[in-house]
């Protein structure tokens, strides 16, 4: 097997995280190739990805912060050489810079945090945008989620690329749905016209008596004030007028001008009093013009008790629909306009019902012609991808399996989102029995090799340019094991591959042979990372190897299997040096 490693453009360059649980301070430098990650149980390989995670999107909380710190914090460098659906995301967010990406995340101690892509702040749905296309994770319960439906039908779809298809379906879809909702809002509607038509045209003509063309409300209730006290009004009124203006001698005005009398006769020694005579006599002016106007008033005042019922009947039939109809009776006007333009409605429910429904049915149309493309598009890629997952379990240990992408239509009257198909991955262990679900799969050894076969083969296709995968060789051993570590090498030509093992047999696969520790020289256990050197690689595989005591021929074997993995590789080869502080 060639050492040469391969030349990638995009991947991710560096790894940093301050004060994340058991993980006081590392600086790990990255590189292109496979990179395996090994150590003791419990040293702290998981939570290497776990800030990889918090990093690329994850919910966060505060007990992932090391014990009395303020804060954990995780950065990642990526090289976007060749990563153009990255670089056009952050061109249309306008957060590029150069061919570099930086990603930040802080997690407070209050469990709050924050997110940074080139060093500004965005949402952790923009965080998670742009992280889908820089990144994908296996973990290492994997194969439980491969026993899920949805997860089968999307895994297809990637396989196929069918994401464009699939946004167009949905956008008919939704089309459909919204239309086919006012449709059916509509048809209730017209189930109960003929009796709503017959409530809104009485009521019509019950308003319709108020001619609320002219209607005042404020008017009708003034007038009638004055019609039920004009026997009060006049009485008052003349009173009044007799003081102002009749009453010969005992009128205001009469008196008013005996005093400007009296007042003008002073002026021919005083004239400082014409100007207060001019006052008084602007005064008697005042009283009247006020005292004519007053006469004319009551004079056209007369007694209307045909009028005054009429208004009484009037008000009364105002207040009696205001308080049926539950709006004040300024608001009538209204709901006349109101129930008339509802009542237009209704007429013309039939016609709006026939355009409605002929929408739904084209809307309806262009759904089934995509969704038809898209069951083609699948039925092809899942020949394919069956063909070759069915090879690559066969390398895996399952001589005689089979993996059968089953893809049965739904029911055609319903529209659905994702389409009409039910994709369901079926495998046939041995010869002669049927084939059955991934979920009825009886050993986990097979389900484990069957599911890497799995995310191997739907990951050849894919534009991301760094997988990581989490102990997905679980319940795999001796040879097989080989083969996986070849699978993956294999697989890290055109992408970077990240796998967290305790498989020597992959380890020895690897590029790159990363080692996680943990210490205990404080109260607060510490992990910490570093690149090891051929000669501690050896050490570390023959560890794999052996368990505790490691001899000579564990040694050996593990020298063996490292050479044969990576031809070329020279035992003088140097320690890269601790990449943690």
């Amino acid at each position: 097997m060639e050492h040469r490693l391969p030349q990638l453009n995009t991947m991710l360059l560096n790894l940093s995280i301050n004060d994340l649980a058991v993980v006081k301070a590392l600086d790990l430098d990255l590189d292109c190739g496979m990179s395996v990650l090994t150590g003791e149980t419990g040293a702290g390989k998981s939570i290497l990805l776990t800030a990889l995670g918090l990093a690329l999107g994850d919910r966060a909380d505060s007990g992932y912060v090391r014990p009395n710190c303020k804060r954990a914090e995780v950065n990642l460098e990526f090289d976007l050489t060749d990563a153009p659906l990255a670089k056009a995301w952050l061109a249309e967010q306008e957060l590029d810079d150069d061919r570099h990406c930086l990603i930040r995340r802080i997690i407070n101690q209050d469990g709050r945090s924050k997110a940074y892509i080139n060093n500004r702040p965005v949402t952790l749905q923009s965080l998670q945008s742009l992280s889908e296309k820089l990144v994908e994770i296996h973990g290492q319960h994997a194969h439980l989620t491969l026993l899920n439906g949805d997860e089968q039908r999307r895994l297809l779809d990637d396989y196929s690329k069918n994401q464009a298809l699939l946004d167009t379906l949905n956008q008919h879809y939704q089309q459909w749905h919204d239309s086919n909702r006012k449709l059916a809002a509509l048809r209730e509607a017209c189930t109960n016209r003929e009796e709503r038509e017959e409530l809104l045209r009485f009521q019509i003509e019950e308003l319709g008596q108020l001619a609320l063309e002219h209607f005042n409300y404020a008017e009708l209730t003034e007038e009638h004030r004055t019609l039920a006290h004009l026997g009060e009004i006049l009485s008052n009124g003349h009173q009044q007028l007799e003081r102002l203006h009749e009453a010969e001698e005992q009128s205001l005005n009469q008196q008013l001008q005996r005093s400007i009398n009296a007042l003008t006769d002073l002026t021919r020694y005083a004239p400082d009093l014409n100007a207060i005579t001019s006052l008084l006599t602007e005064a008697q002016i005042q009283i009247e013009e006020g005292a004519q106007q007053l006469r004319r008033y009551l004079n056209a005042l007369e007694a209307d008790p045909e009028r005054l019922q009429w208004l009484e009947n009037q008000i009364g039939i105002i207040q009696a629909l205001s308080r049926k109809h539950h709006v004040p009776p300024e608001q009538l006007p209204e709901l006349f306009a109101q129930l008339e333009l509802e009542l237009g409605n209704l007429s013309h429910g039939s016609e709006q019902l026939e355009a409605l429904s002929a929408q739904v049915q084209s809307q309806l149309t262009q759904y089934r012609q995509v969704a038809g493309q898209l069951s083609r598009q699948r039925s092809a890629g899942g020949s394919k991808l069956q063909r070759q997952i069915s090879d690559m379990i066969k390398e895996l240990g399952m001589p005689q399996g089979e993996f059968i992408v089953h893809i049965t239509p739904l029911d055609a009257a319903t529209p659905r989102a994702f389409g009409q198909d039910k994709v369901e991955f079926l495998v046939s262990a041995n010869p002669g029995l049927p084939p059955k679900p991934l979920a009825k799969v009886a050993s986990g050894g097979e389900l484990s090799r069957i599911s890497l076969a799995i995310q191997v083969s739907t990951s050849s296709d894919k534009t991301v340019p760094t997988m990581i995968f989490d102990e997905v060789d679980s319940g795999i051993g001796g040879g097989i094991a080989e083969i996986v570590g070849q699978k993956l090498r294999a697989l890290s030509r055109d992408r970077q591959v990240m796998c967290v093992t305790h498989l020597p047999q992959v380890a020895a696969q690897a590029h790159h042979h990363l080692y996680v520790s943990k210490s205990n020289q404080t109260d607060i256990t510490a992990s910490s990372v570093r690149n090891l050197s051929t000669e501690e690689r050896v050490e570390e595989i023959a560890r794999m190897l052996g368990g505790v005591t490691i001899t000579n021929n564990t040694l050996a074997h593990a020298k063996e299997m490292l050479f044969q993995s990576t031809p070329g590789i020279n035992l003088g080869d140097s320690n890269t040096g601790q990449q943690n502080q």
